[in-house]
């Protein structure tokens, strides 16, 4: 670990006595903190620029985006990695949320799980993982040994790495060849870094995985063309798209077309080339 870092993210709140607080003192302050999150990631910016290209470039070439991650960090990640099939039509499995405790750690810690240093690399094989993908490991503290153990052997292996911290100079960071620091500063509640440090990371995770859909084509000017038809409200919204795209005035004709084909892209292209 470097002689030089720090953990923030551990450092005492500059708020005391908050039992003593009223609810609009809570909130005003609480809110206070948050305002500053917008601009440590905007700093962060080149950093997030770096990693986004490279993720676009593999997955452009056929490969796979990890997420890997521990408690709050962890559950981000799959969240990220599940909206992306229905949000813009990816197949299952090319963006991948792994969190320290398997899938019973997203609503319940499990004991030690992130202590380990061979698992998370471990829990990465079981996907086949290749030098075709790309690992982003996720840890406020930048010190989580299941997220560093995971980042070190998948460089290891050639696999290029990100991640995703909220302090400066952290083990984490020295292991990943793409680091992106978001660094939030004392948390209002002392170490709890679900808050100003997990909305940093959500917000990082909205820009990568945003402007990957983006890059790798899965959004025509600024419509989620590829969506899932899940429910009324995204049926209601594919139809709408369809008439801006197509020109077609009948609602019913439009939603009928949609269905037929599931998605925005494939009943325009199907519209715009009728079979002979």
């Amino acid at each position: 670990m470097s002689a030089a870092f720090n953990k923030i993210t551990e450092q005492a709140s500059p708020y005391r006595h908050l039992e003593k607080m009223s609810i609009r003192e809570l909130l005003t302050n609480i809110n206070t903190e948050d305002q500053q999150v917008p601009m440590v990631v905007a700093s962060a910016i080149p950093q997030i620029e770096a990693l986004v290209t490279i993720i676009s470039d593999k997955m452009l070439a056929g490969g796979r985006l990890f997420y890997i991650g521990a408690g709050t960090s962890g559950r981000l990640g799959i969240l990220d990695a599940s909206e992306i099939p229905p949000t813009y039509g990816l197949p299952q499995g090319l963006v991948v949320g792994i969190i320290a405790g398997g899938s019973e750690a997203i609503q319940k810690p499990i004991e030690n799980a992130e202590d380990s240093w061979e698992q998370g690399w471990k829990d990465l094989e079981k996907h086949q993982i290749s030098d075709k993908d790309v690992v982003v490991g996720i840890a406020a503290s930048g010190t989580t040994p299941y997220v560093i153990g995971a980042v070190k052997a998948a460089r290891e292996q050639g696999i290029l790495t990100g991640c995703i911290t909220c302090n400066y100079q952290t083990p984490l960071a020295d292991a990943a060849a793409y680091p992106v620091e978001v660094v939030v500063g004392p948390e209002f509640v002392t170490g709890s870094t679900r808050m100003k440090s997990g909305t940093a990371q959500k917000l990082v995770l909205n820009m990568i995985s945003t402007s990957v859909m983006i890059q790798i084509g899965r959004v025509e000017d600024n419509k989620m063309v590829n969506m899932q038809l899940t429910n009324a409200k995204l049926v209601d919204r594919g139809t709408q798209m369809l008439m801006e795209r197509t020109g077609i005035t009948n609602y019913e004709e439009a939603k009928q077309l949609l269905l037929k084909y599931g998605s925005v892209k494939k009943a325009v292209d199907a519209y715009k080339s009728p079979a002979s």
